[in-house]
Formats: C-alpha cells, sequence, structure tokens
C-alpha cells in the first residue's frame, strides 16, 4: 500500500515537470518568433531621449503639439499673464481680432495693476489709446453708413429730435389716438372693476368722467365683492382695474390696473384696440401707422428683397 502510494506521487510530480515545461517552451518559441519591443531596444536611452530629426525631413512646428485657440473661445482664452507689447507695433495692435485686442488688454491692465511701474502704466494707457481711437473709427464708419443709407437706418424721419418736430410728432400721435378711441366705441367697452373703501377707485372715476366726456364710451362699473364670479373670470385681484371688451366677441384685453393718467389711458387703449382688430401684433405693439415703413417698423424689412447696403 505504501509502494503504491509512493508510486502515485512520483507520477503526479512527473506530469507537473512536463506541464510546466511545455509551457516554458511555447513562451520561448513564441518570443522568438515575435518583434522585440522598441523600448527593450532603447531601454538605455529612456522614455524621452532626444535624436536630431533625419536631414531632409523638416521637424514639426510648436503648433501641431499645442492645442489651437480659437477666437469662439472668447477674449479670456488671448490672456495672458504678464504679456509685453514689445513683441507687437501699433499696426500690429490695431489690427487684432476684437477678442485678441480685450485678451491682450485684460492682460496689460493687470500686470500693471499688480506692478504699477512706468513702462507697466505706460503700456496700458497707449492700449486704452489705440481702445479709444478704435471706438471713434468705429463711430465715424457708423455715422458714415447711417447717413449715406438714411432711409433704411435714421429715425428721425418718424421720430424727431428737434423741438419743431418732437411738437409734430406728438401731434401725430394724438391724431392717431384720438381717431382710433373715437371709432371703436361703438362697438367697444371698458370694464371698470372697483371695491368698497377703495380711495384710489374713486381718483380713477374721476379720471373716466373727463374720458366718457371726451369720447362718449360705455363704462360699466364693477364691484369685485359683489361680482366676485365675473371678478374671477377677468383674473382681477386689484382695484381699480380697466379692461377693454368687444361687443360680439370674447376678445378683452387689461389696460391699467391703479391709478392711471388720462394720456396713458388713451395711449394704451389706442394699442389695445388696434391689436385685438389684427391691425397690430406683438411685434408692432407700439407702432403708430405713420411709422409703419420705416425704421422704426420692425416688419418693414421683411417686407423688401433689396439689401440695405447694396450700392446704388
Amino acid at each position: 500500500m505504501v509502494t503504491g502510494f509512493g508510486n502515485g506521487i512520483i507520477g503526479s510530480w512527473l506530469c507537473c515537470w512536463l506541464l510546466v515545461i511545455t509551457m516554458t517552451t511555447k513562451a520561448l518559441a513564441e518570443e522568438v518568433l515575435s518583434p522585440e519591443p522598441a523600448f527593450y531596444k532603447t531601454a538605455k536611452e529612456g522614455w524621452f531621449w532626444y535624436h536630431d530629426p533625419p536631414v531632409g525631413v523638416p521637424e514639426e512646428s510648436d503648433s501641431h503639439n499645442k492645442s489651437t485657440i480659437t477666437r469662439e473661445a472668447g477674449p479670456k482664452a488671448f490672456e495672458k499673464k504678464n504679456p509685453s507689447m514689445d513683441n507687437y507695433t501699433i499696426k500690429e495692435i490695431w489690427d487684432l481680432h476684437p477678442d485678441e485686442f480685450q485678451g491682450l488688454l485684460n492682460g496689460v491692465q493687470k500686470k500693471a495693476v499688480q506692478t504699477p511701474n512706468e513702462k507697466n502704466i505706460l503700456e496700458y494707457l497707449i492700449m486704452q489709446d489705440v481702445a479709444r481711437r478704435k471706438a471713434l473709427a468705429y463711430a465715424n464708419a457708423t455715422k458714415f453708413v447711417t447717413q449715406k443709407y438714411s432711409d433704411k437706418f435714421n429715425i428721425n424721419q418718424v421720430y424727431p429730435t428737434t423741438t419743431p418736430g418732437i411738437s409734430a410728432r406728438v401731434q401725430e400721435q394724438q391724431k392717431e389716438i384720438s381717431g382710433t378711441i373715437q371709432a371703436a366705441r361703438e362697438n367697444h367697452a371698458l370694464l371698470f372693476f372697483v371695491s368698497q373703501g377703495c380711495g384710489f377707485c374713486d381718483k380713477q372715476a374721476a379720471i373716466l368722467t373727463y374720458f366718457v366726456e371726451k369720447y362718449g364710451w360705455q363704462i360699466k362699473p364693477i364691484d369685485i365683492g359683489q361680482h366676485s364670479t365675473l371678478a374671477a373670470r377677468f383674473n382681477i385681484t386689484t382695484t381699480p382695474t380697466l379692461v377693454l371688451i368687444k361687443n360680439g366677441t370674447e376678445q378683452s384685453m387689461p389696460i391699467s390696473v391703479g391709478v392711471v393718467a388720462l394720456s396713458e389711458m388713451e395711449r394704451k387703449l389706442y394699442q389695445a384696440i388696434r391689436y385685438m382688430g389684427g391691425e397690430t401684433n406683438i411685434d408692432t405693439f407700439q407702432t403708430y401707422d405713420y411709422q409703419k415703413g420705416g425704421a422704426l417698423d420692425p416688419d418693414a424689412i421683411l417686407e423688401t428683397e433689396e439689401q440695405p447696403w447694396r450700392e446704388r
């Protein structure tokens, strides 16, 4: 029995050795057949060993090894720590892209604040002077373009700033406002929401008296305490509140909340009447008829295929 046990151990030991020998032989064969990694051939040189480039082959520039900063990154991407203007001429600074210029300006400014010596402050003042002149050049060019294409960009035609022009503009606006309100009195009315003990409502009521005398409109006072359902329908929570309604329709539009002067009330009523009648939209809500087609009409630019910069 002992002999059999010993023979079993010896047999197992021989099998293990045969397996080890087989695996080692296979690994050596693979190592011989496979190419040796380049690093092991140059182990003494290490990972960062420098070689001169082969003759006739240009060396790659640093720009290929660095990430490119795009202008879309904004001025901050071009800001450098302690920049020097010795590397630039005034012409080069003048021709910089606005983001690059802003980055240089910021860097020069911070350097001057950090170390306020004569050279640093002088560089910053020069940068400021260039920026001022660039702004002046833009303003002059803009003035030229707006004068040359005055029918496109000059708003003095419809919104004058001289005293006679202002007087004429106010008269034109008042004429439109009064005519629109007068024409709308037959099929429009005002709901006047009030509440008990509301002193502001009394003041608004006095103003509405002048309005009725001037235009002959129908105004319906509604006490929100007694007509809570109607107040909720129009979402009224504050008094006094004026709401415009149009007869025969479900259309309505708030005119004012709180006490509003007669002139302001007229202007808001004029705009609401025109909007509810489809004469304006939210883009042209404040545009008067006499301003249509001009610089203060947002939609006017969409009504022509002619480009405003086309030479004539």
